[in-house]
């Protein structure tokens, strides 16, 4: 008797999955001779070396630093964003039991998809979108719709357009404070709107904010620090964010905040994954973030080193391109977004970009609709005000020599 076998393979889900154009293009810009604007990735040069390994050697006096914690994370470092996101809320009570860490707010984002989207579920996404959410919600195998952002935020007019006419997501999600890539903040009227939404349609939102304490000190805006968190509207909002972008990368510390229902979930989801995080690093997150005074001055220079990065960026590209080209003005966050009057195609122009040493992020790897193949994101946090210059002279090389070929 012959028994026949399936052939081993990868499963279905693996066959829709498609890598991140950014996280390919910064395997290409590894090379010395390239100033990458591609990436989102925080400054080296601002990354507080010494705190760190200040706090790392106060963890390592504790016994508990090495030795498994708790799945939901360490609860020290639960309390210590707890007491923050209260303060974020404007004085609003934040249970412990309410936050989950995670190893990095991505990790969150996968997690919150597994626990709250069912295949073929619709997951609403601004347009354009975070990459890493487009990953995370096609590995989930729901149905992305786009709702495009505005200078205000996500068009909450007409998401609230498309829901009347039957439109029913799972979740909604978006990047309300200096948005990735747009670089736009929502506003008060659009947050209290999409809260309303939710309670409304039954729907979650997933208010991922991995910016919301860059905010530069500008006299240009009237909005300077972002609203209260759409969280503060309605108790179907689950709130992401990050050690990331504030202390450093490599400590691989996010969390979210969310009803005890959806924490209580994703606890069991984690279990499968990863049993717990990092508990040293989560002490080493703890005891900084707990630390207001060095806090409160490191993101005081932080903002200001950004903000002057963000103006020596924008003044260069208007200095290169004049009205060719428009260009946002960021008010925090990392990136600013650009779009060509000329008819560039920035997938086209990036080819010529990188031979002539400069990469930057085109706009079709946010959204797949033809009117984004103009625009082009690019991140200031990495460069100084040098670099930065030299970056747009060589984009302006790139552009005039993509131009000729044209």
């Amino acid at each position: 008797m012959s028994t026949t076998y399936r052939p081993a393979g990868l499963a279905t889900r693996t066959e829709s999955l498609t890598s991140s154009a950014i996280r390919d293009l910064l395997a290409l810009t590894a090379r010395d001779d390239v100033i990458s604007l591609a990436g989102g990735l925080p400054a080296t040069d601002l990354i507080p070396i010494d705190r760190i390994a200040a706090a790392a050697e106060a963890a390592l006096r504790r016994p508990d630093a090495v030795q498994y914690c708790e799945t939901s994370g360490h609860r020290t470092l639960r309390s210590v964003v707890a007491a923050r996101e209260s303060l974020t809320r404007g004085g609003m009570p934040v249970p412990v039991e309410s936050v989950i860490v995670t190893h990095g707010s991505q990790q969150a984002l996968t997690l919150l998809a597994q626990a709250l989207i069912d295949p073929g579920a619709v997951v609403v996404v601004d347009e354009p979108a975070y990459t890493g959410a487009l990953q995370v919600f096609s590995i989930a195998e729901a149905r992305i719709e786009s709702i495009p952002i505005t200078d205000t935020g996500m068009d909450t007019d007409e998401l609230e357009r498309r829901l009347a006419a039957g439109l029913r997501p799972a979740v909604v999600h978006t990047v309300a404070n200096f948005h990735n890539p747009r670089g736009v903040t929502m506003s008060e009227q659009r947050r209290r709107h999409l809260a309303a939404l939710a309670d409304r349609y039954g729907f979650w939102v997933i208010e991922d904010d991995p910016y919301g304490e860059i905010c530069f000190d500008t006299t240009e805006s009237d909005i300077g620090v972002p609203p209260l968190p759409i969280a503060c509207h309605s108790d179907r909002v689950i709130r992401l964010s990050s050690a990331s972008k504030i202390l450093a990368p490599t400590l691989r510390v996010g969390w979210f905040v969310a009803p005890l229902s959806i924490c209580a979930a994703v606890e069991l989801l984690k279990q499968g994954a990863d049993l717990c995080g990092s508990s040293m690093t989560q002490l080493m997150a703890a005891e900084m973030l707990a630390d207001t005074a060095w806090l409160d001055a490191h993101l005081v220079v932080l903002r200001r080193e950004y903000a002057c990065r963000a103006t020596a960026l924008t003044n260069a590209l208007g200095a290169e391109f004049g009205d060719r080209l428009t260009v946002s003005r960021p008010e925090g966050g990392m990136f600013a977004w650009a779009t060509f009057r000329d008819g560039t195609d920035t997938g086209e122009l990036l080819d010529a970009a990188l031979d002539h040493g400069v990469a930057f992020v085109p706009g079709t790897a946010f959204a797949s609709d033809a009117q984004y193949r103009h625009s082009l994101r690019l991140s200031f946090a990495g460069s100084t005000p040098a670099v930065l210059a030299e970056a747009v002279r060589r984009l302006g090389a790139a552009h005039t020599a993509s131009t000729r070929v044209r």
